[in-house]
């Protein structure tokens, strides 16, 4: 069975991944605002902590964290069939690697979960490090996007 898609389906199917990583990319800096949140609650004393706490932040950057990883994993691999869809291949380049990467952080990243609720300070501090790589190459990985995307809408 050959399942061919429509040439305008195809055509379309190029921006659902691009609109999807830069919404992902918005809350990936709200995931760390909310990661520094938590971090501060830690240090805080007295009131100020009381005060913090109020604010779960905990809670709310361990579940954007989990919707993050879902999404990122399936928005890279959606990426990829595009691609390979309406090419007939995958164009190995920086983009597509920098991609993968992200994808291996975001995974180390959620995989030390375990350890930091242990209270494994190493954990934290390398769930921090993975995690602002991971925001420096999807900032470069949302340019390169672009260029792609003004590719595509050239070559329409």
């Amino acid at each position: 069975m050959n399942l061919e898609l429509s040439p305008s389906l195809k055509y379309w199917l190029n921006f659902f991944h691009p609109l999807m990583m830069w919404l992902l990319f918005v809350v990936s800096i709200y995931a760390a605002y909310l990661g520094l949140q938590v971090q501060r609650t830690r240090n805080a004393q007295g009131e100020e902590k009381k005060e913090l706490v109020k604010g779960r932040y905990n809670i709310r950057h361990y579940q954007i964290g989990s919707i993050l990883l879902g999404l990122m994993v399936a928005g890279a691999i959606g990426g990829m069939a595009v691609t390979y869809i309406n090419n007939g291949k995958l164009f190995v380049g920086p983009h597509l690697l920098a991609g993968l990467g992200m994808t291996s952080l975001i995974a180390f990243s959620a995989a030390l979960s375990p350890y930091m609720q242990k209270g494994a300070n190493w954990a934290r501090m390398t769930h921090i490090l993975l995690n602002f790589t991971l925001l420096g190459l999807f900032a470069w990985q949302a340019v390169t996007g672009v260029q792609i995307v003004q590719r595509i809408l050239t070559n329409a």
